[in-house]
């Protein structure tokens, strides 16, 4: 196995050499074009944003802050500044039946036009009503009516009073109405005198009475028939003067909107009610007033002339874009108000409110999908609307029965949208997985890396990213040794000197805090040491609990050796997120073994404080020691793994490594060196794979290194893969350059445990043995004694060892 050397200080931080970004300052840099780093995402976007078929929504994911929303409002609004403007939309009354408002399309900015004109006729014919009902032509019209039925009226009852007369009876008015009477020289004779006139002469009197009381009753009847003749004459009067007052206006809104079939229907119905109802013209008034808060339980007479615009786009801007930021039910679909009248809720079509689906309508709608999918019931109601292609507006409370009150059921709108929803990968895959509408209708997704390559091109595309943040926010400009760190600092925030993080809210508030400081120093530029400011300003205000931790390293609390060299007892490191904020300690971890039945305890486990890939690990290094030592032989190892002092839960395997390393100490009872520390995980082969968090790693132990003095013997192993990945502290990198501390790549646990022990691993010859002066020949000699002394038992007829009372979850 090949000796391992420290790595050199230039491997442990990739440096950006200013001279070659090409200038001095941002100040000099044109704006940055678009997003970069995203080629995927970008074709998703454009694919997405371009087809025309119903299904092919979009889900943008990726995490936060890598300009998910700036890249899709970008594209959008480059499409849709070619594309014609959308139409507008109006609900209209529905004369025919008032709960079912009428919805009418019209082109761009046509709708602000119909209802200005509607309000603009109301107030016309308020005038112009009245006016005709109060011409002279109408006077005389309606005068002509009246006196024609007067003068039939009078002539009817003459002739019947004449006729009367001559048999000698009269027809008398009296306040209960018609009567016959006999008359003597023209007077009407007494009840006595009646009495004394010949039988024959009042059964004659009695039966021309009678005779004449036939046709009274049917002048009277008649008198109603030509009342009722005389109404209908006044009322076509009535309609023929509302028409000539009406028509010419409506003619006039007819002929400006001609070529819209809906909206000419709707002046024909407009015409007809008002002719039907021009008394309430005549009173000259609008109910209680106009506005919401005067509706009553019967409509006022001149709201259902309204006009309710819903969408309104001006006829120059393109195609909509709408972010909405508060994705409820009602905010998507819109909603019916109701306003309290004398103890009652109602309505009209004029509370018809609109949601963000109507202001998106042929364009693009922008949802958080956390944020739509917390919302009761808004998922539902957008999923209907794509799947039907309408805007239906729906009560929630009549729908669930909530309340008992009168609303609308407004026509249902078509639907003509592009849906694009933001959110993490895990909402998209448990959507994709549960919900089978989810994929056809979101048929298109975006996937944002979290970092991409560090190329001189990117390297020089993030320098006019720093540039155009600076303008869009009024910074100071920032010279090319500033930016020089701001590009470092990415590859630090990418975990890989070889990338860049796509995080650019983290750049931008860098850059801000940053200004904050230069400014604070006077100075007009930022440099360099404010950046550098500004990343160290970071750190320690979220550096609490970790200094908390080191400090009870430090005094002695938590126990960790970073001097000397122990029998199974090696120093790990675990890491710790706090927010955003990641930082790392060291951890000591143990191992004793003794003779047992082939198994190694996971004390982390047995307790249920580790997970299952730390269980993992242990399994995996289980079976290494068994594979490598054991082929031909039991394997009578009882082992014990733990990491001490620690009381939450231990996840991950990047401490395998170091807990092997731990076993094969105490098996070979070769004392691990206390000054390293060690991270990485292991597979059944023995080789070392790599971890996360590598940078954060070493400095945490490094941290505890520099506290209690530096002595030239302290470093950590690493995985060799994870060595590209270092983007350390320049303190760190002083350290390794004066030769006080040192970075080891390994490869293979042999290479780690030569490291830690100072003596070799050891090669296995052809029969597979080891030599004696060897780890890895200790290793075998204790467990081929371990072995013979299991043989030696059973043979002596011992009773077989009792397994502990936990299940074996780390050797079995």
């Amino acid at each position: 196995m090949a000796s391992v050397t420290g790595l050199k200080p230039e491997a442990l931080y990739r440096r950006c050499d200013p001279a070659r970004l090409g200038f001095e300052n941002t100040a000099e840099l044109s704006a940055a074009a678009q997003l970069f780093g995203q080629p995927r995402a970008t074709d998703s976007i454009e694919f997405g944003i371009g087809i025309e078929r119903a299904g092919f929504n979009l889900f943008v994911m990726g995490p936060a802050g890598t300009g998910k929303r700036t890249l899709v409002k970008d594209r959008i609004v480059r499409k849709a500044e070619r594309r014609a403007p959308c139409s507008d939309w109006v609900y209209v009354n529905n004369f025919s039946e008032p709960s079912r408002p009428a919805a009418i399309e019209l082109p761009a900015g046509r709708g602000a036009a119909l209802r200005n004109d509607m309000l603009q006729l109301v107030e016309e014919l308020r005038t112009a009503i009245p006016a005709v009902f109060e011409s002279d032509e109408y006077r005389t019209r309606a005068g002509q009516i009246e006196a024609e039925f007067i003068e039939r009226h009078e002539k009817a009852f003459t002739e019947l009073g004449e006729e009367a007369a001559r048999e000698r009876i009269g027809l008398l008015r009296t306040p209960a109405g018609f009567t016959f009477a006999p008359l003597k020289d023209r007077e009407v004779i007494s009840s006595e005198d009646f009495a004394a006139l010949p039988e024959q002469e009042k059964k004659r009197i009695e039966e021309r009475i009678v005779a004449l009381q036939s046709k009274l009753e049917n002048i009277l009847r008649g008198v109603v028939r030509w009342r009722k003749e005389q109404r209908e004459r006044v009322k076509q009067l009535n309609r023929e003067m509302t028409l000539f007052a009406v028509g010419h206006h409506v003619a006039e809104l007819n002929e400006r909107y001609r070529g819209l079939p809906k909206v000419l229907s709707y002046l024909d119905a407009v015409q007809q009610d008002v002719i039907e109802n021009a008394e309430d013209f005549m009173r000259g008034r609008e109910g209680q007033g106009g506005g919401p808060a005067a509706l009553s339980a019967e409509a006022p007479p001149f709201r259902r002339y309204h006009v309710n615009l819903m969408v309104d786009h001006d006829a120059g801007n393109g195609t909509p874009i709408v972010s909405e930021d508060h994705p409820t039910c009602q905010n998507l679909i819109g909603r019916v108000d109701h306003v309290s009248q004398f103890g009652a809720l109602v309505t009209d079509f004029t509370l018809v409110k609109p949601g963000a689906l109507h202001r998106a309508n042929g364009g693009h709608l922008l949802i958080d999908a956390y944020k739509l999918l917390t919302q009761p019931f808004a998922w539902e109601a957008l999923k209907r609307a794509l799947s039907t292609r309408q805007i239906r507006i729906e009560s929630l409370a009549e729908m669930y029965s909530l309340v008992s009150t009168v609303s609308l059921a407004p026509e249902p709108i078509p639907l003509d949208v592009k849906v694009v929803l933001f959110g993490d990968r895990l909402i998209y895959y448990l959507l994709h997985a549960y919900d089978p509408d989810f994929r056809e209708l979101f048929k298109v997704v975006a996937d944002f890396e979290e970092r991409f390559d560090r190329t001189p091109e990117n390297d020089s595309l993030l320098a006019q990213l720093v540039a155009t943040i600076a303008r869009e926010r009024k910074l100071a400009a920032f010279d090319c040794h500033a930016v020089a760190r701001v590009i470092e600092h990415s590859s630090r925030l990418a975990g890989d000197a070889r990338k860049l993080s796509a995080d650019i809210q983290a750049v931008s508030d860098l850059l801000c805090e940053a200004d904050h400081w230069a400014r604070e120093a006077g100075r007009d530029r930022v440099a360099a040491a404010d950046v550098e400011r500004a990343i160290g300003a970071q750190r320690r205000r979220a550096d609490r609990l970790r200094e908390r931790m080191h400090e009870a390293i430090l005094r002695g609390t938590v126990l960790i050796d970073t001097a000397g060299a122990r029998v199974g007892q090696i120093n790990g490191l675990s890491v710790l997120q706090l927010g955003e904020h990641l930082f790392a300690e060291p951890t000591r971890i143990t191992a004793t073994t003794r003779l047992g039945e082939g198994r190694v305890i996971d004390v982390q486990r047995e307790v249920e404080l580790g997970g299952a890939i730390h269980s993992k690990g242990v399994l995996i290094l289980s079976a290494f020691l068994a594979a490598r030592f054991s082929t031909k032989r039991p394997h009578a190892l009882s082992a014990s793994l733990v990491f001490e002092q620690t009381y939450g839960l231990v996840e991950g395997d990047s401490a395998s490594l170091a807990e092997l390393c731990a076993l094969l100490s105490s098996l070979a009872e070769a004392p691990i060196g206390q000054a390293l520390a060690v991270t990485g995980s292991v597979n059944q082969l023995g080789e070392v794979q790599a971890i996360g968090a590598v940078n954060e790693k070493i400095e945490g132990f490094f941290d505890i290194c520099s506290a209690r003095g530096l002595s030239g013997g302290q470093g950590v192993l690493i995985p060799a893969a994870n060595a590209q990945d270092l983007m350390l502290r320049s303190d760190v990198v002083a350290a390794v350059a004066e030769g006080r501390f040192h970075v080891y790549p390994v490869s293979h646990v042999d290479q780690a445990i030569e490291l830690l022990t100072g003596m070799p691993a050891g090669e296995p010859d052809a029969a597979g043995g080891f030599p004696p002066a060897t780890v890895n020949g200790r290793v075998a000699r204790r467990l081929r004694d371990l072995s013979a002394l299991r043989q030696q038992q059973q043979a002596a007829g011992a009773p077989p060892r009792r397994r502990g009372r936990g299940r074996d979850r780390a050797g079995s």
